[in-house]
C-alpha cells in the first residue's frame, strides 16, 4: 500500500476558491500576483523532489509527477497559476464534460488532471516523440487507463510535417513555420499531423496548446463543430488572435478571455495575444461555464 507523504491544504482551498475569484483571473491584477506567488511555494515544497513520490493533490487526489527539466524551464512551470486555473475548471466541469482532447499534451498533467476528475474518454496529442515517452510513463505511474494517448501533432490536415523541437525550452517546440523566430539550439524531424476536425466532432471539450498553430487549427472549423463542444485554447502572438477574432466572430461563435476576467470578447483588443495574457474560452455558450 502506497502512503502518501505530501499534501497542501492551501492549494486545496485554492482550487476550490477559484471560481468565485474569477474576476480576478486577469494577469497583472494584484490578486492574480498575490495567487501566483502563493501557488508557486506550495508546487515547489510538491513536486521539486525527482523520486516518483506519491502526493495528495486535493480536490483531485494522489498525483505523481516527477520532476523533469525542459531547458530553461522545468515540470514546476506546468504548475503555473493559469494551469491551476484550467484544473480547476476542469474539477467543476466534470458532470458537464465527458470527452476531452488535450491538444499539445506535453507530459501528460493536464490529461492525469482530466482522469483524476472522472472524465470518461480523454485523448493526448503530443507531437515531441521525447515528452510523448514521458508523458507515457506519466500515464502508468497514475494509472490513467482511461488515457488514449497519441504520438502527434494536430492541424488542418492529415498527413506529415517537420518539427521543430526548441532545445532551449521544450514548452516552445513547435510545428515549423508556427513560430518567425525560433530560438536557440533547434532539432528539426518529421512527425505526424491530425486533422482537427474529427477530434473536434469527437470531443465536448478541447484544451488546444499547440505553439502559434492554433489559428491554422481553429479557422479549419465552422460553426456546426461548435454547437455541442467547448475549447481553452492558448494564442501565441496578435496575427492569431486578430485571424482567430475575425473567424469566430464570422461564424457567430462566443469567445471569452481570462485577459479580461472571462468576460466576451467585444472587440479583438480583447483578445490574450500571449500565454502571458491568458487563455481564451470558445463556445456557442451564453458563459464560460464557472460552476
Amino acid at each position: 500500500m502506497r502512503v502518501t507523504s505530501f499534501t497542501s491544504t492551501i492549494l486545496e482551498n485554492l482550487f476550490l476558491a477559484l471560481p468565485s475569484l474569477r474576476n480576478q483571473h486577469a494577469p497583472g491584477s494584484k490578486v492574480y500576483a498575490l495567487l501566483k506567488q502563493v501557488a508557486r511555494k506550495e508546487i515547489e515544497g510538491l513536486f521539486s523532489d525527482h523520486g516518483a513520490q506519491v502526493r495528495e493533490f486535493k480536490p483531485f487526489g494522489e498525483l505523481i509527477f516527477p520532476y523533469h527539466k525542459m531547458g530553461a524551464i522545468d515540470s514546476l512551470n506546468l504548475f503555473d497559476l493559469d494551469e491551476l486555473i484550467i484544473f480547476s475548471f476542469y474539477w467543476f466541469n466534470r458532470k458537464r464534460y465527458r470527452r476531452v482532447a488535450d491538444v499539445g499534451a506535453n507530459i501528460g498533467l493536464h490529461s492525469i488532471i482530466l482522469s483524476r476528475c472522472g472524465y470518461e474518454e480523454i485523448h493526448a496529442h503530443e507531437p515531441d516523440p521525447e515528452l510523448f515517452k514521458i508523458l507515457q510513463r506519466n500515464l502508468s505511474l497514475n494509472g490513467c487507463s482511461g488515457v488514449q494517448p497519441f504520438n502527434t501533432a494536430v492541424s488542418n490536415r492529415t498527413g506529415t510535417h517537420e518539427f521543430t523541437r526548441v532545445l532551449g525550452n521544450l514548452t516552445g517546440s513547435h510545428l515549423t513555420g508556427s513560430k518567425l523566430n525560433p530560438y536557440g539550439e533547434l532539432d528539426r524531424f518529421l512527425v505526424r499531423i491530425e486533422d482537427i476536425k474529427p477530434i473536434v466532432e469527437w470531443a465536448d471539450l478541447i484544451k488546444l496548446d499547440v505553439e502559434g498553430h492554433e489559428k491554422e487549427v481553429l479557422l479549419a472549423t465552422n460553426r456546426d463543430h461548435w454547437l455541442n463542444t467547448d475549447a481553452l485554447v492558448e494564442v501565441e502572438n496578435e496575427n492569431n488572435a486578430a485571424s482567430i477574432y475575425e473567424h469566430f466572430r464570422n461564424l457567430g461563435v462566443r469567445l471569452f478571455s481570462q485577459k479580461i476576467n472571462w468576460q466576451i470578447v467585444r472587440d479583438v483588443d480583447d483578445m490574450p495575444t500571449s500565454y502571458h495574457e491568458g487563455t481564451l474560452f470558445v463556445t456557442c455558450k451564453s458563459e464560460i461555464p464557472w460552476q
